[in-house]
């Protein structure tokens, strides 16, 4: 009998951050994924006298680590009466992106992490610290830049999978990275996140490195980790009033969009490298210590995008990605 692999990814239920949990289902050849079930008491999503949750396939896509005809397959979370699970933001997402879907919007999301090596930056000096930041951005060479061939192989593997991966890039802070997913709407860059980053933690145990999404990895001076979000309907690819509209439109909701852009949000946006004041909202071409930057090829061609510099790397996509979509759309209608 011919088989394969599919490899049920999910959310979970922890807090303040969800974690991603995975295990692997055999499929005969020719059968497509179909639900299947786990122990939501295990992983803050039940009670242990009413455990069972629900997997509902709902993205899939070639599985780089193992064969040919094996797969991953992302999934929302359900009850036992087939409705969404609280922690399910998915759900919630797919329905405002249907709501304004004249609107088109593409979304591209810069995932930054840092790589750890115990409980110390990989790289950095046992005792002590590396040299300041400075020539780390887009570094190259073993004394600026730590962890590339983990980086390498997790490129590899989104391309393997089929990701709508653009790029990768060494961050400010040493042992920091970034990759880039989209454009794609908001449902679906968010899978693609969630699954890159399922691959990013994954690959690191083949190398015995731990990526973390802490938006503040190191205290003092030294760069937060984020996830800019660029972002545009087809009206502002098409012309720029559309694009000043859309920063505008954020500066009302600045406070619901803070307290939804990851946890510990207040130990990155604090004005300092690189991030505009979680208290106070700003937008403007070419800044990035503004809460918006438009890009100045944005102002210059006099259409495009605006990235919205304020969500942590820790962030749910597809809260953020709802967010912007209800906030700049919903504005645009009225």
């Amino acid at each position: 009998m011919s088989v394969y692999r599919a490899e049920y990814i999910w959310i979970d239920g922890s807090l303040p951050t969800n974690k991603l949990r995975s295990k692997t289902k055999v499929i005969k050849s020719g059968e497509e994924p179909s639900i299947w079930g786990f122990d939501g008491s295990s992983t803050n999503q039940a009670p242990g006298d009413e455990s069972d949750c629900v997997l509902k396939p709902v993205f899939t896509c070639p599985d780089p680590l193992r064969g040919p005809e094996d797969i991953l397959v992302m999934n929302e979370v359900l009850t036992t009466d087939m409705k969404p699970h609280p922690s399910n933001t998915r759900a919630k997402c797919a329905r405002v992106e249907k709501k304004y879907s004249e609107f088109d919007m593409w979304f591209g999301i810069e995932q930054e992490y840092t790589l750890f090596n115990g409980v110390q930056p990989l790289g950095w000096p046992s005792n002590g610290f590396p040299a300041p930041q400075g020539g780390y951005y887009c570094g190259v060479g073993s004394d600026e830049v730590f962890g590339r061939e983990l980086i390498e192989d997790h490129l590899e593997a989104c391309l393997e999978a089929g990701l709508e991966i653009s790029g990768i890039n060494a961050e400010v802070m040493p042992a920091q990275w970034e990759f880039q997913v989209g454009p794609a709407g908001p449902t679906a860059v968010s899978d693609q996140l969630w699954i890159a980053r399922w691959l990013l933690y994954r690959i690191g145990e083949e190398h015995g490195i731990t990526a973390t999404l802490a938006p503040k990895p190191v205290k003092g001076d030294w760069n937060g980790a984020g996830a800019h979000t660029n972002f545009s309907t087809k009206h502002m690819r098409e012309s720029y009033q559309p694009c000043i509209d859309a920063a505008e439109a954020l500066a009302p909701k600045h406070k619901l969009h803070i307290e939804n852009y990851g946890s510990d949000i207040r130990d990155r946006l604090t004005g300092q490298h690189e991030t505009a004041s979680a208290d106070s909202y700003s937008y403007g071409v070419s800044d990035r210590g503004a809460s918006v930057r438009i890009p100045w090829q944005v102002a210059r061609d006099q259409k495009g995008y605006i990235e919205d510099r304020r969500p942590n790397a820790n962030m749910d996509p597809y809260v953020v990605t709802r967010l912007i979509t209800d906030t700049v759309c919903g504005a645009a209608k009225k």
